[in-house]
């Protein structure tokens, strides 16, 4: 297929970037590693009539540890996050999930940012982000602002970002030796995540510490699984088996080619039920 006609404007900072969306609004689409959007251009199902392309902006892509906190540039590849020292020491959830996205040429060229924009509810990266309890810096035209990351998304493949506005930054809480995780997923394909769950286990066990439990692809936007997050601060990590199975309240997944809502209901509670039991599974030794 061929995308509609476009104007392609190459952005030379971020600053450069957020002035050619404000003076274009909603006409003008920014591209970073073109992944989501230019499948969606070909198909046209977006026709975006100008094209921001941001991909050439190098200090959009770092990985920086702060403290507690690990920055990440927006530009940043899914390759980058995958092969990451400080990531895989401090958050090794998300490089994990990263090497699962696509294949290796996706991979080199997708971005966390363009992930995140592009606000599929089947993202790899948003469910781990939003199990983590990620933070996004916003910046527009004389504004900035800080988003957690359930906030970024209105609806499927909507976002909550004005039309000047673009993804600074994203900062995700460091993991400390405590803490444990897993991320499940089924896949219908190599590039198409049918339902995937998150698991991130804060303190010295389920119990006395914290737990995130957040689900792709079983609603409009990821979702954390709360009925389910209750029961195991409340009854410890022996309910797991109960937990998993109230993993799908208050969530909407769709029947499509792929699969039915039902079936998304019953992988959910299969991969929550394998993602807490992992998790369990690397909690120091008491």
């Amino acid at each position: 297929m061929i995308p509609a006609p476009f104007e392609y404007q190459a952005a030379s900072s971020l600053d450069d970037a957020i002035e050619r969306l404000r003076l274009h609004g909603r006409d003008a689409k920014l591209l970073a590693g073109g992944q989501s959007l230019l499948p969606l251009m070909r198909l046209r199902i977006a026709r975006p009539a100008i094209l921001i392309d941001i991909g050439r902006v190098e200090d959009l892509s770092f990985i920086r540890e702060e403290a507690d906190r690990i920055n990440i540039g927006p530009l940043t590849r899914h390759s980058d996050l995958a092969r990451s020292p400080v990531l895989r020491a401090r958050c090794p959830i998300l490089p994990y999930a990263a090497s699962l996205i696509g294949d290796p040429q996706v991979r080199h060229r997708g971005t966390i940012g363009g992930a995140l924009g592009h606000a599929d509810p089947a993202s790899d990266l948003a469910a781990v982000l939003v199990a983590l309890g990620a933070e996004v810096l916003v910046r527009g035209a004389g504004s900035e602002r800080a988003v957690p990351i359930s906030g970024l998304f209105a609806d499927r493949f909507r976002t909550t970002l004005g039309p000047d506005e673009v993804i600074a930054a994203i900062g995700v809480p460091a993991m400390g030796s405590p803490d444990a995780w897993s991320y499940e997923r089924a896949a219908v394909r190599p590039q198409g995540t049918l339902v995937a769950v998150a698991v991130v286990l804060r303190g010295a066990n389920g119990r006395s510490g914290d737990v995130a439990i957040s689900l792709a692809n079983m609603g409009p936007a990821p979702l954390r699984a709360r009925s389910a997050e209750r029961m195991i601060l409340e009854g410890g990590l022996t309910v797991i088996p109960e937990a998993a199975e109230a993993s799908s309240e208050g969530t909407a997944p769709i029947s499509d080619a792929d699969a039915s809502a039902d079936y998304r209901r019953h992988l959910a509670a299969v991969l929550t039920r394998r993602a807490l039991l992992r998790a369990a599974s690397r909690l120091p030794a008491r």
